[in-house]
């Protein structure tokens, strides 16, 4: 491992980079999604849908699919992931949004209270800790993604560098990229 330490290092970056971008990118459009279905709920349902019909295609046959539209460089590991993760922070923070007591909305409209405050004061506030279930959720989702994603058409990550190694028999450099992708990912 220590002969390969700046490798891994570098290989570890590259792979967290992606795995954070598509991370932030799905989350946000995850919360995107979630807004729509909360605000329009006949046609926010069938949004919802459609991510959850996005994710549940299996990550092998997405990889290979978004390395020929998006190249094989880091832009289709950041696609991979923001597909894996929009799925969780959107149904996550439906729920949030859409579980709340109603007493707590009853007193809101008695305050007269416009849709956006009762959004901003109620809603979101309810829905934080769904948010955080569903990042801590996404931080692993993110990194198996980004992981996957190398193993087609990458020059560089943790993913690529395991899959090279289990090819040439060099089990204790790819034993080392699954303890670097593991403690990555918690």
């Amino acid at each position: 491992i220590q002969k390969n330490s700046s490798t891994l290092l570098t290989f570890t970056g590259v792979t967290f980079m992606g795995a954070f971008l598509g991370l932030l990118l799905g989350s946000a459009l995850g919360f995107f999604f979630a807004l729509i279905a909360t605000t329009w709920p006949k046609g926010g349902k069938g949004g919802l849908l459609l991510v959850v019909a996005l994710n549940a295609v299996p990550i092998m046959a997405l990889a290979p699919i978004a390395n020929l539209w998006f190249g094989s460089g880091s832009g289709s590991r950041v696609a991979i992931v923001t597909i894996t993760t929009m799925a969780a922070m959107a149904i996550n923070m439906h729920k949030g949004m859409t579980n709340i007591n109603p007493l707590a909305l009853d007193l809101m409209h008695s305050y007269a209270a416009k849709k956006s405050e009762v959004f901003r004061h109620v809603r979101i506030w309810n829905s934080l800790p769904y948010m955080f279930t569903a990042l801590k959720i996404n931080a692993t989702a993110s990194m198996i993604a980004a992981i996957v994603g190398e193993f087609f058409y990458a020059s560089q990550g943790l993913g690529y560098l395991l899959s090279n190694s289990i090819k040439v028999a060099q089990m204790p450099l790819g034993w080392a990229c699954i303890v670097i992708a593991s403690a990555v990912g918690i």
